[in-house]
């Protein structure tokens, strides 16, 4: 995989002799590289739609339809990381918080690895990627509500340590705050690269307490972050009701379509190249995934 963005395919293709004795041609070696998506389909009622087959899904590329060569669904695993805002204003919310986060943990995919990371002025992995559930609670119950929200750091090290750790193709970050970020060293537009170069899907609920201009500007960058990478943002109005919301992105997570395409153009030139799945069917199914890719180089390996 190149960058986490296209998994590249190596094929070698070896000419054979057709005259005994003759000298064998070069071996000559062509790379194929496969742009893998991850795709919710949810029909008019907002209700999943989980029974499709590859001939539903329609992949275009910078307006291009392009062809789809692997295609899964029904419940893959992941490597899943949970992003707890730990800052000061989360103290009366902690509990409730805690209780959603690990009744995430028990709805997801038992062969899923899951870590914990806390932020607050900074951002901490807490509890390293496991599937051991009586570890994870230990670790999500154990930390003190202190601080600011620095969660465009949180994601960058949540990024930096599923490239480094995970052992899931398929990856995906929960982020829970009620907070616009006040903290971060990272920027915005250093978040957004970021994750337009990740495979990474980003869910988030936002637990934001009014109307006011910085929780609307918290908003807005959540909603960002998540469309970039074929997530989705929940605001749920009354916060004792966190826990059926993350349930519900849980059993969204766990009922993915997994399609992969080789692109047309295979130049992988730098550029963005954006995305479009349709899907066919009555009832006006909507399909969401990440919006587009960019199409870094990765140098040949002999």
């Amino acid at each position: 995989m190149s960058h986490r963005l296209a998994a590249a395919v190596a094929i070698a293709a070896v000419l054979l002799t057709s005259v005994a004795g003759r000298q064998q041609p070069p071996t000559f070696r062509a790379e194929t590289r496969l742009v893998v998506l991850h795709a919710t389909v949810k029909n008019r009622r907002g209700e999943l739609v989980t029974d499709l087959d590859k001939a539903a899904f329609t992949v275009y590329e910078d307006g291009r339809r392009q062809p789809i060569v692997l295609f899964r669904r029904g419940d893959v695993p992941v490597s899943l990381g949970l992003l707890i805002d730990n800052s000061g204003s989360m103290r009366s919310l902690r509990a409730s918080v805690e209780k959603a986060a690990l009744a995430f943990v028990r709805a997801s995919n038992p062969l899923d690895d899951v870590f914990v990371l806390n932020f607050a002025d900074r951002a901490h992995v807490d509890v390293p990627l496991t599937r051991d559930t009586a570890v994870l609670e230990a670790g999500i119950t154990r930390v003190d509500s202190i601080g600011g929200t620095a969660m465009r750091d949180g994601v960058l090290l949540a990024e930096d340590y599923l490239r480094q750790h995970a052992s899931h193709d398929r990856r995906v970050l929960l982020v829970i705050t009620d907070g616009m970020d006040n903290a971060s060293s990272a920027s915005i537009g250093r978040l957004r690269k970021t994750v337009e170069q990740s495979e990474t899907a980003v869910f988030a609920v936002g637990l934001f307490r009014d109307d006011s201009p910085s929780a609307g500007r918290g908003r807005r960058e959540l909603d960002h972050l998540t469309a970039l990478t074929g997530g989705l943002a929940y605001y749920p109005a009354a916060f004792d009701r966190i826990e059926p919301v993350v349930l519900e992105i849980a059993r969204q997570i766990r009922n993915e379509y997994t399609l992969a395409y080789a692109p047309v153009n295979q130049a992988f030139d730098g550029t963005y190249r954006a995305i479009r799945v349709k899907v066919a069917g009555s009832g006006g199914p909507s399909v969401r995934t990440r919006p587009g890719y960019w199409a870094t180089p990765t140098p040949f390996r002999p």
